[in-house]
């Protein structure tokens, strides 16, 4: 099971008890009214469509203006996640029709009322993921005065495709998942005052490609101005983006698999007439999802657009966990093969980490090289570009599990930043993990103040605890011996991975 798919499957066990409902609460919409539901302080109305539903004629194609209804639209259950594979124990319903979003908001909300907005980016590859995940419900959020958003987007080759038969036209192409983004960011534009939430002050936040997709809508001329500050976590933020042609040679190789050939409008109306489990079926060769430079919505990749400054220049946090290399405590498995990247800075690399058990060095300095750096770098560009910007390292491991843990796996934080930790012990994919204690909900307590301290202000340092230091002052930990600044934070480190990262590929 790839790390994403297992993270996943942890996250969703960690499911938020829920108070009872009461009164159905109302919003309207130019769409419709909805009715939702009301609970532990909070209002949440889930599955408004924010775009038509991808189908037909209309998939492959940017985003389409929402539906309208007559009556009033029952909001109180999630709707399907977008197509993706399942995996064993999975019970998501899955549908092509998924453009739907879920939005949490302070219950008893004065008329006029204009909190902070939060939009969740949900990650698991491109290929994996929903809104409905438990561990994303925003109630918590709500309760602290923020308006949570959660989006869904096209995922696999529903979300990310190109084939010269689709690309020809006027619109732009290929970055569908991107362009359902940008889609619901601009229906919390028009939408959410009616929702007590404030349009001018909306942030973005995601994890893993969450976290990816924020740093590209970062760099995307199309999303400018639809949010105003930003969050990335665990966002491999020097990843490369394959070009257009690049992507579309994939895409005529699966085409050519599903017996569709040409790159004219006949093989345009094939490929969207294509049954959903053919367009599902895994990957192979050299596929991928995710986003690529198509021109239009992604012309560049995010770490250059950062370097020449071009990234919008909004508050900023990024950071990642101290064990991103594996999502299990016994990877990686094959640590001199880890090693042997590093060629000649080998024993340099291990004298650099300290010696001792080769397998937590190659997870360190593997973590390191993929997330650390490249955090601590686009930080020092955003702030270059004269916007705050804030390292965050989260270290935590809950008691029971330090022995055997090199490190905090990636996925981990995000329970904590939703405080939707588990009450009781929860098993996914083979892996469990106990009921939260005394110390975890510590930790969840301070992410879930600094985030929304952040949301609110621009400054996640106003949330009360040990005051955030700016990149050029050091990072914020969240570890076992609580929440710390640590200037110069792994500085020798981070230096030799940078020196990896300018060297020649």
């Amino acid at each position: 099971m790839r790390t994403h798919d297992w993270c996943a499957a942890l996250i969703a066990a960690m499911a938020l008890v829920a108070a009872p409902a009461s009164a159905a609460p109302r919003v309207h919409l130019a769409q419709g009214d909805l009715a939702g539901v009301s609970a532990a302080g909070a209002d949440s109305f889930k599955a408004i469509p924010f775009a038509a539903p991808p189908i037909g004629d209309l998939r492959w194609r940017p985003p389409a203006s929402g539906p309208r209804w007559a009556g009033v639209r029952d909001a109180s259950k999630y709707g399907p996640a977008c197509m993706q594979r399942m995996r064993e124990g999975r019970t998501l319903e899955i549908s092509e029709d998924c453009l739907t979003l879920n939005v949490w908001t302070p219950a008893g909300r004065k008329p006029g009322a204009r909190a902070p907005v939060m939009v969740w980016i949900y990650g698991g590859g491109f290929v994996t993921g929903a809104n409905s995940i438990s561990a994303y419900d925003g109630t918590r959020y709500a309760q602290h005065g923020v308006v949570l958003v959660a989006i869904n987007y096209r995922l696999g080759r529903f979300g990310f495709f190109a084939h010269p038969a689709l690309d020809g036209g006027a619109e732009p192409v290929a970055n569908y998942g991107l362009m359902d983004q940008i889609a619901a960011l601009r229906w919390v534009r028009d939408n959410i005052a009616a929702f007590g939430g404030d349009p001018a002050n909306v942030t973005i936040f995601g994890e893993s490609a969450g976290g990816m997709s924020v740093n590209a809508l970062l760099a995307s001329p199309a999303a400018r101005g639809l949010f105003h500050k930003a969050i990335a976590e665990s966002s491999f933020a020097r990843g490369k983006n394959p070009t257009l042609p690049d992507a579309e040679q994939n895409g005529r190789r699966f085409a050519a698999a599903q017996g569709v050939t040409g790159d004219g409008a006949d093989a345009a109306a094939a490929l969207r007439k294509l049954a959903a489990e053919a367009i599902n079926a895994p990957y192979g060769g050299g596929e991928r999802s995710g986003p690529m430079i198509d021109g239009r919505i992604l012309t560049q990749s995010p770490i250059e657009a950062f370097a020449k400054g071009e990234q919008a220049h909004v508050p900023y946090i990024i950071g990642g966990n101290s064990n991103e290399a594996g999502g299990r405590p016994d990877t990686p498995k094959d640590p001199e093969a880890a090693m042997a990247r590093f060629g000649p800075d080998r024993d340099k690399v291990v004298a650099l980490y300290g010696g001792g058990d080769l397998r937590r060095i190659a997870a360190a300095a593997a973590t390191d090289t993929m997330v650390g750096e490249p955090d601590r770098y686009m930080a020092r560009r955003m702030q270059a570009a004269g916007a705050p910007a804030f390292v965050y390292h989260f270290s935590y491991v809950p008691p029971s599990m330090r022995a055997a843990a090199f490190g905090a796996f990636h996925g981990a934080e995000v329970s904590y930043v939703f405080d939707n930790l588990p009450t009781e012990a929860v098993s996914a994919a083979g892996y469990s993990a106990p009921a939260a204690g005394p110390e975890d909900r510590a930790i969840s307590t301070a992410m879930i103040a600094y985030w929304s301290a952040f949301a609110k202000t621009g400054d996640p340092g106003s949330a009360g605890g040990p005051r955030w230091p700016r990149i050029s002052d050091g990072t914020l930990e969240f570890g076992i011996d609580g929440v710390q600044a640590r200037p110069a934070f792994h500085k020798d480190r981070l230096d030799w991975a940078e020196q990896v990262a300018q060297r020649p590929n």
